[in-house]
């Protein structure tokens, strides 16, 4: 029978039609690597095209190689296209009940890898960790720009997830605003914390490691579930197993298991749903910088919020009940997810 279940976390309900039970083998679509089969030619992130994207940002180099030249692992630029753009200041308008303000901001790309065809399920575990390196980089260096509240890391995977180049890459978005979905996590966390002194997602894993039916992985740092109100078929949460309000704060040691968990959810994706695309989103706290501005907003966050990655295959669309309600459908419920990635060997 569906059920509907409600997210503690963001306050969404969702709609998990057990009756619809589909699994892996039906959703079909073609993999991304077939998507992708039409090679490097005119790549403007591969090795050797470093004049095409603007000057790099940061990069992981090999010793003795230049800025902007080849002999990278990790490339930084700025998107050639930006959503927001970082020249200006703020200026926040009305008209009549209507806000406007300018679209400050930073539009950043991660370069993942030199080589065009090389997935982070085949990548090195310590390839891997230098891409975490530079997200945990450029948000501590875009968080000294207090124009910027919010710093969103994300990846699309495959035309249908959004992606326009098919060379390995994630982005990053800083935003004079708070997202909206974000700001529910934030807000649901803090009013959970207030009340009983104790962080929601902490009290999610313990109960869900206690559980075990939506675990998919764990190592001694970090655990990957499928919500128990997943939005979407085969969606998974990877979340630090000891309190982390922010990912800049993650120790440097606990970088390589992260590396290793991130690696093995994106590998089950690929075996068990035929390399699907997928977005993952990076949520951590706002811009420290933001924060002594509304003590009262974010006086509690480092005890009440926990950084997490969100990882979304996209096997269904949305149609007009979702678009009119708000409300997703999820044909197969987090339990058999988790137990048919579970089971990928």
């Amino acid at each position: 029978m569906p059920e509907l279940r409600k997210d503690p976390v963001s306050d969404r309900w969702v709609v998990i039609s057990s009756e619809r039970g589909r699994r892996p083998s039906d959703f079909k679509m073609p993999s991304v690597a077939e998507e992708n089969a039409a090679g490097a030619a005119n790549c403007p992130f591969c090795e050797g095209s470093e004049t095409k994207t603007p000057p790099e940002i940061k990069s992981w180099r090999k010793p003795g190689s230049l800025p902007n030249t080849p002999g990278w692992d990790i490339r930084i630029v700025s998107n050639k296209f930006p959503a927001l753009t970082a020249d200006g200041e703020i200026n926040r308008t009305g008209m009549g009940v209507f806000d406007m303000m300018t679209g400050i901001g930073a539009h950043e790309v991660i370069v993942e890898t030199p080589h065009h065809n090389e997935i982070i399920p085949d990548m090195a575990d310590d390839h891997v960790e230098k891409i975490l390196w530079a997200y945990k980089q450029r948000i501590i260096d875009l968080s000294g720009d207090k124009r910027f509240r919010y710093i969103l890391v994300f990846k699309n995977y495959g035309m249908a997830a959004g992606a326009s180049l098919t060379h390995p890459h994630s982005q990053l978005i800083a935003t004079p605003i708070t997202p909206r979905y974000v700001k529910m996590e934030l807000s649901n966390s803090r009013a959970y914390f207030l009340e009983k002194e104790r962080c929601i997602f902490c009290d999610i894993i313990r109960q869900e490691l206690g559980a075990g039916e939506r675990i998919v992985y764990e190592n001694e740092y970090f655990v990957a579930l499928t919500p128990f109100a997943s939005r979407f078929p085969f969606e998974v949460w990877i979340l630090p197993r000891r309190h982390e309000y922010g990912f800049e704060v993650m120790p440097d040691e606990e970088r390589l298991l992260l590396a290793q968990c991130l690696k093995d959810i994106l590998n089950r994706l690929r075996l068990c749903l035929n390399d699907p695309p997928y977005n993952y989103v990076l949520h951590t706290a706002p811009n420290p910088m933001v924060r002594p501005g509304k003590p009262d907003y974010w006086g509690t966050i480092q005890y009440d919020f926990h950084w997490h990655i969100e990882v979304i295959p996209r096997l269904t669309k949305q149609a007009g009940f979702e678009w009119g309600s708000g409300l997703y459908i999820n044909p197969t419920s987090p339990e058999q997810a988790a137990k048919f990635l579970r089971d990928i060997a």
